[in-house]
């Protein structure tokens, strides 16, 4: 048979479509054909099955048309419509008719035109609604078995609209001198000095003595991250440097500080290269700086905080200006802005930045973060998107399990 008595485009749109299921037979056109191949259990597949499935995939999937591969497929479709029974579902001739218009749309046909081509071709209309009644009702199987399980958390959706493709991380320490007019010289003479560190541990020490970042603790230790979460202008410094080296000072906005970062470790990420469009992140203005009642007072306000939105009501009736909220580009965050963006999961505050010559503290609060690739592709698209390939995975898992618990006898 030829393919071409088929519109091209309803091969091209149907190679991509699940195939699944054909449950019934329809009349023999000869004794042989109409005998059992496969026994599944209690239920048989004919030869004639075969023969019409083979020819049924030649015509929507060419290039995955063998016999063996029409066997395979009636195989698993008895072991589904098998667990549909016990479950209770049965799809109506109405959900049947739907699905076949709904298959025959992909190409741009009715579902009467659909199947009046596919008869042209030899096969049978009734082999048609078999084989989508089967895929519909395993759909249906798995969403009641699994829908439950499946919970896709907003930090999941964040992880898959960052994704790209590729990407390495860094494990950094920093430190962050903070440096008034008058201090300016003896700041930089000592970030020069610290700038020139090719040791760990010294570098530790240092962060320790001058750093005033909440990491000096730790010794300035940063954990692992994207390189790519950096701001672009920091990302070729630190890319640029070997374990153990240090950037040369980075002045921050409104010379109020200086920064320094050492590499401690770069390796190849299993997370892929993000690349992000936009960055929605928020600043909340406090009195005092980082004063002991200025922190105390960021405390209160994320212990009262889950996500940006709660900002506003935490706002409600003070300055315009205490809450801002922005969607930006990376390269147009103010830099000590976006350094602390960098080390921030979706939801999770900062409270190192100042403004007003360290009077005021900015409670920074990353909102979101959106590839590039993904500027246009709302977190419900990828919700539904990642909702569907858990249940695909429950889907496969259950049916090899259905599959090793049958008697399956092929003649």
């Amino acid at each position: 048979m030829t393919l071409f008595k088929l519109p091209r485009s309803l091969f091209r749109a149907l190679a991509c479509a699940t195939l699944v299921g054909l449950g019934s037979v329809a009349p023999a056109v000869a004794q042989g054909l109409f005998s059992p191949a496969i026994q599944v259990n209690d239920r048989f597949i004919s030869y004639y099955e075969i023969k019409q499935r083979t020819l049924l995939l030649s015509l929507i999937q060419p290039l995955n048309s063998s016999e063996k591969t029409a066997r395979e497929q009636l195989v698993n479709e008895r072991l589904q419509l098998e667990a549909a029974e016990i479950l209770g579902l049965q799809l109506t001739q109405e959900g049947i008719d739907a699905g076949v218009d709904e298959f025959a749309g992909r190409a741009n046909m009715t579902g009467q035109e659909f199947l009046e081509a596919l008869a042209s071709e030899g096969v049978d209309a009734t082999s048609v609604k078999d084989f989508v009644r089967a895929g519909i009702t395993w759909r249906h199987v798995v969403r009641t078995r699994f829908g439950g399980r499946v919970q896709i958390t907003e930090a999941a959706i964040d992880r898959a609209l960052a994704a790209n493709s590729g990407g390495l991380r860094v494990l950094m320490s920093e430190i962050i001198i903070p440096m008034q007019p008058q201090t300016e010289e003896q700041v930089m003479e000592v970030a020069n000095n610290i700038s020139q560190i090719t040791s760990v541990t010294r570098f530790a020490q240092a962060a320790r003595e001058y750093s005033a970042a909440p990491t000096r603790d730790q010794g300035g230790r940063i954990n692992w991250m994207p390189i790519s979460n950096l701001p672009p202008a920091i990302q070729p410094l630190v890319f640029g440097l070997k374990p153990g080296e240090v950037t040369d000072p980075i002045p921050l906005p409104n010379g109020q500080a200086v920064a320094l970062f050492q590499l401690r470790g770069i390796e190849e990420s299993d997370v892929p290269k993000q690349t992000f469009a936009a960055i929605d992140y928020a600043t909340y203005q406090i009195p005092g700086g980082r004063t002991p009642e200025g922190l105390a007072q960021a405390k209160s306000v994320m212990n009262l905080v889950d996500t940006c939105d709660d900002l506003y009501g935490i706002a409600k009736g003070k300055p315009e200006a205490t809450l801002q909220r922005e969607a930006m580009a990376p390269g147009d965050i103010p830099q000590d802005i976006a350094l602390e963006l960098a080390k921030l999961d979706r939801h999770e505050f900062s409270t190192n930045v100042t403004r007003n010559n360290g009077q005021t503290l900015l409670l920074v609060m990353l909102c979101s973060r959106t590839a590039e690739a993904n500027e246009d592709v709302s977190r419900d698209q990828v919700s539904a998107a990642l909702r569907g390939q858990r249940l695909q995975a429950f889907a496969e898992s259950y049916l090899a399990q259905l599959k090793a618990d049958a008697i399956i006898v092929e003649k």
